[in-house]
């Protein structure tokens, strides 16, 4: 296994274990918006904070977990493409895509480094009633997330490589010296 294979291997993990981690997060969103309904309707006394940090929550999870969804090829696609031109076309449309969101989310990480920067050092807060200091966390989180959704593209370019190696491999090792000879 080359070096560029255990990172990239190393980094479906890393995506697996975030994935699976930020699930908590969901749950705790349902927990807290059927508890802002139990006091809402219930007992008749809303919270300031339930919505925003509901919100903040499902955000998290949501940036997070982008390596992950990009590692288990969950996104959402259009399929009718892969289905109307042949396989190796497909396999290299699925390269220039790897390539284009890659550069798309290195623009996304280079336009937010400095917002996301700028919210944090100033503790900039989000104006509500509650006015937790929301941006100053999720500007940075959104930061974080598409760095580890840039580290899962290149580990999927990665992939991609050895997939068609394989391919060529496989490709090659099946046919014998006797049908060679039979060509």
């Amino acid at each position: 296994m080359s070096f560029l294979s255990r990172l990239a291997a190393g980094m479906d993990r890393i995506s697996a274990f975030i994935g699976y981690a930020c699930a908590v997060l969901f749950f705790a969103c349902i927990v807290l918006s059927a508890f802002e309904v139990v006091m809402r309707y219930v007992f008749n006394a809303p919270t300031q904070w339930t919505f925003e940090t509901v919100m903040a929550i499902c955000a998290t999870g949501w940036v997070l977990t982008s390596g992950y969804v990009t590692q288990r090829k969950r996104h959402i696609a259009i399929t009718m493409v892969e289905l109307l031109v042949p396989a190796h076309v497909w396999k290299k449309m699925e390269l220039v895509s790897l390539f284009v969101a890659i550069f798309a989310v290195g623009a996304l990480i280079w336009a937010a480094w400095e917002p996301a920067m700028m919210a944090f050092h100033s503790l900039e807060r989000s104006g509500s009633s509650f006015n937790p200091p929301l941006p100053a966390y999720l500007k940075p989180i959104l930061v974080v997330g598409a760095g580890l959704y840039l580290l899962q593209l290149l580990a999927n370019v990665v992939h991609w490589f050895e997939d068609r190696a394989r391919e060529r491999d496989s490709g090659a090792s099946s046919t014998t010296p006797a049908e060679k000879d039979a060509d």
